[in-house]
């Protein structure tokens, strides 16, 4: 099952510096050998709900061994303080749903396990 690698990451200058543009320029290439890739990137947010600031970062991988193989790896290790150093952000690993996910059947499993009520 895909696996998502997601970053909300926050930028303190308008343009990024030197070493944010170095480890966006070497990143993909220490995704490849975990099968990762861009979903989102470089694009702007459109908000219609709540509020937002800084950028938004999506990367699928295979599953979640994979993800986790590249942000451990000693490529990704060694690009890592380049946007570290430059700009917080919170990242999280979570898994993807199949094709045939049906939200009912959630919401049946959170009903069935929801405290009943004392009669």
């Amino acid at each position: 099952m895909t696996a998502y690698v997601i970053g909300h990451l926050y930028p303190t200058t308008g343009h990024p510096g030197e070493e944010v543009l170095s480890y966006i320029e070497r990143i993909q290439s220490t995704m490849v050998p975990f099968g990762g890739r861009f979903l989102v990137h470089g694009t702007q947010v459109e908000v219609v709900e709540g509020d937002w600031s800084g950028a938004l970062v999506v990367v699928g991988f295979p599953g979640m061994a994979a993800a986790r193989g590249w942000y451990e790896s000693a490529a990704y290790q060694e690009l890592l303080p380049l946007r570290t150093r430059n700009m917080a952000g919170d990242v999280v690993f979570v898994d993807g749903v199949g094709p045939d996910y049906d939200a009912s059947v959630t919401a049946a499993a959170l009903r069935a396990a929801a405290p009943q009520p004392r009669r």
